[in-house]
């Protein structure tokens, strides 16, 4: 993984991002110690347990003889957002292991990549020393809506008995970090895709390794949901030696993408049939759905699955483990094994489903005990603290009262403001995301969608967000109907890169009056500062607008000089005479008002490149030395400034700070967080000192040990 800075700051030789392994004081890489350790007890993240699940599956089928390489691919979202910095980062222990991660450009053609490896073995040849492949594809649930059709011909067409297929999916029930709440079950049953659903980090482990053997024993992709809880979470994980690998079946599927004619027919019904049945098998011969509390009175049953199982069973110790209760904690909640939800069923009066988002696993329950004798009455439930004491109240099981706090302790709120998100301290999307006049505004995915709470005197009358690579589209069915005649659209360059260069394509076949804002940061800031795969120079990108069929196009910048010296003397030129357009201009960011109200009279498509490097990315390579850091900083004179704000609201700057002193309420620039951006200089005050620091003094202290002014 390399970082992408617009020059000057792109070091000549791109050094790794964020890839680097975290070693402790005494030169140890504590994370790489829990990643290889076969005993014992570890702590990781669920991310770090995808990554485990990896190598030891693969060491494992080394054991039992198959020399099963992987193949790795999708693309970065939350809450799967590190899971790609993470297997750079452990390269040196997947690379002798014959795995290969190759992220994509977006999520369907990630998914598409990682069927070819299923194909490998029929179509191909294999290379020596292989004997199968282990395909993963991972990508949250947005990510998963758009590569159904991929994903959907990949399981018809199945997996190979020497390697499998695994769809790591990133659910996230509360939209925590997505424009939109997601339980992607349904979807994935759909399709015919087994599901497991891990709890923690120890259950990433198990059973995404289980996911690619029952892919491989059955021929069909294995989905492993993972939700934000589990992601972003961190477990213990109990190691009790090297986990034993299935033998490949003998009698396996036979992948094959000839979707046309007697083939089809024969792997649909396999699919639905032989396929699915083995899948079933494979989970109840390793026992991923587990019957708990087991006991021939019970009287009521739950059922559960993933995170909420945690809460199940510590609501049950609140509650002093009453008697009268069976668990069923499933590992697969897709298909169901009915026989096993029958024998569950026996003897109870009602059983409580307990989901994060939805009643599809309440639903399965009830198609299983569709034709049983058994039929208890089902409860959804979410909250099984709030649920669970009244229903047993109302069948008669005894229970404790949840126990007291003990005496002496005591809750210790966290002194932390609440704060609205916000770009950070120099982030060009300060600059680039401002509006003027009365056109609506799109929103974008990513850092983009902050303008959604913010101000609309200051990003304008937002129409919201669309899904990513749709940005613009909604107004070719708006535009017909509404007075306003013009759309900004927000986009970055990672979205442009992923899908969002065909909304481009559909804005200019439409004929629509539209300007695209399109930030030129070079980096995915909000997942994890990768770099957008398919990435080409600002030249490059003003090559393919202009190839689309856009009209003017603008570049403004931070440093004119430096964005001219990357697009070359004669590249404007070149453009215009290569499309028969306008010459590309290149305009300081000081006259981004004046461009937008310029591109906003033209009629059809408009585009504003804003080319300005990511704050923090660039934070990050000054202080690795791998960009120059300035030695220019700014601070105010408080005895002068008069606490107008005016340099925060030209900047929208969070390190331009209001303070109160003993003259007033002023205004500060906060030095441990400015990013040098310099933009707050464009207000309106006599106040402002330009300060040289000496990049060889200590750091924090002034030349004779007194306070200094930090970098």
């Amino acid at each position: 993984m390399t970082t992408m800075l617009p020059p000057p700051f792109r070091p000549d030789s791109p050094a790794e991002h964020a890839d680097r392994p975290r070693i402790s004081r005494q030169g140890r890489d504590i994370v790489a110690e829990r990643l290889t350790a076969d005993k014992g007890t570890v702590h990781l993240t669920g991310i770090q347990a995808l990554v485990r699940t990896v190598r030891d599956r693969a060491l494992a089928d080394r054991a039992r003889g198959l020399k099963s390489a992987s193949f790795i691919s999708g693309y970065e979202g939350s809450p799967l957002g590190g899971y790609d910095l993470e297997l750079a980062r452990r390269t040196d222990l997947l690379e002798p292991l014959d795995v290969i991660h190759r992220p994509a450009v977006n999520e369907e053609l990630g998914a598409t990549a990682v069927s070819g490896s299923q194909l490998a073995a029929g179509a191909g040849t294999l290379r020596e020393g292989v004997d199968g492949v282990v395909g993963y594809w991972y990508g949250k649930a947005p990510g998963l809506d758009r590569s159904i059709d991929a994903l959907r011909h990949a399981n018809l067409a199945g997996t190979s008995p020497t390697g499998g297929a695994v769809a790591i999916v990133g659910d996230d029930p509360f939209a925590k970090s997505s424009t939109v709440p997601s339980s992607s079950e349904r979807l994935l049953a759909d399709m015919g895709m087994p599901v497991l659903v891990p709890a923690d980090s120890a259950e990433v482990v198990k059973l995404g390794i289980h996911a690619a053997w029952m892919s491989r024993e059955s021929g069909l992709w294995t989905a492993l949901r993972v939700t934000a809880a589990v992601a972003d979470g961190s477990s213990t994980v109990t190691l009790d030696g090297p986990p034993v690998a299935p033998s490949p079946p003998a009698d396996g599927h036979s992948p094959s993408a000839r979707t046309l004619g007697a083939t089809l027919h024969e792997l649909e019904d396999s699919r639905v049939g032989a396929r699915l049945d083995r899948a079933r098998a494979y989970a109840r011969d390793r026992g991923l759905n587990r019957v708990l509390h087991d006991g021939d009175s019970d009287r009521l049953g739950i059922v559960c699955a993933g995170a909420p199982a945690l809460a199940v069973e510590e609501t049950l110790r609140d509650l002093g483990s009453p008697d009268g209760v069976r668990v069923l904690r499933l590992g697969m909640t897709w298909p169901l094994d009915p026989e096993q939800i029958d024998d569950f069923a026996a003897g109870l009066d009602e059983i409580i489903v307990v989901e994060d988002k939805g009643t599809f696993l309440l639903e399965s329950v009830q198609a299983a005990l569709y034709e049983s004798d058994h039929r208890p009455r089902l409860e959804p439930a979410r909250d099984i603290g709030a649920a669970l004491p009244p229903v047993l109240g109302r069948l008669g099981i005894s229970h404790d009262a949840p126990a007291p706090a003990p005496i002496g302790r005591k809750a210790l709120p966290l002194s932390v403001p609440a704060r609205t998100p916000h770009f950070c301290s120099g982030c060009p999307h300060n600059a680039s995301t401002r509006v003027t006049g009365d056109s609506l505004v799109g929103a974008g995915i990513g850092c983009h969608a902050m303008v959604l709470l913010m101000d609309e005197a200051r990003v304008g009358d937002v129409t919201g967000t669309t899904q990513m690579g749709g940005e613009g589209a909604h107004w070719i069915g708006m535009s017909p109907f509404v007075d306003e005649r013009h759309l900004v659209q927000n986009l970055g360059d990672g979205t442009f890169f992923h899908s969002g260069s065909l909304a481009v394509r559909a804005l200019v076949a439409s004929g629509v009056d539209v300007t695209l804002k399109l930030l030129h940061n070079g980096t995915v800031a909000m997942t994890g500062g990768q770099d957008p795969i398919g990435q080409m120079p600002l030249a490059g990108i003003l090559n393919l607008l202009r190839a689309e069929g856009v009209g003017r196009i603008v570049v403004t910048t931070d440093d004119v000089a430096r964005t001219r010296k990357e697009l070359g003397g004669g590249f404007a030129g070149a453009l215009r005479s290569r499309f028969g357009g306008r010459a590309v201009e290149v305009r300081d960011r000081a006259e981004l008002a004046d461009v937008q109200r310029e591109l906003a009279a033209e009629s059809g498509v408009t585009v504003l490149v804003h080319d300005q490097a990511c704050a923090t990315e660039l934070r990050r390579a000054r202080k690795r030395g791998k960009a120059p850091t300035p030695t220019k900083r700014i601070v105010i004179n408080e005895r002068i400034c008069e606490g107008c704000g005016d340099c925060g609201e030209k900047s929208g700057c969070l390190s331009v700070q209001p303070v109160d002193t003993e003259f007033g309420r002023k205004t500060r620039i906060d030095q441990t967080t400015c990013n040098l951006d310099y933009s707050c200089i464009q207000g309106d005050c006599p106040a402002f000192t330009e300060v040289t620091v000496d990049p060889d003094a200590r750091r924090g202290f002034g030349p004779r040990g007194g306070p200094g002014l930090l970098a």
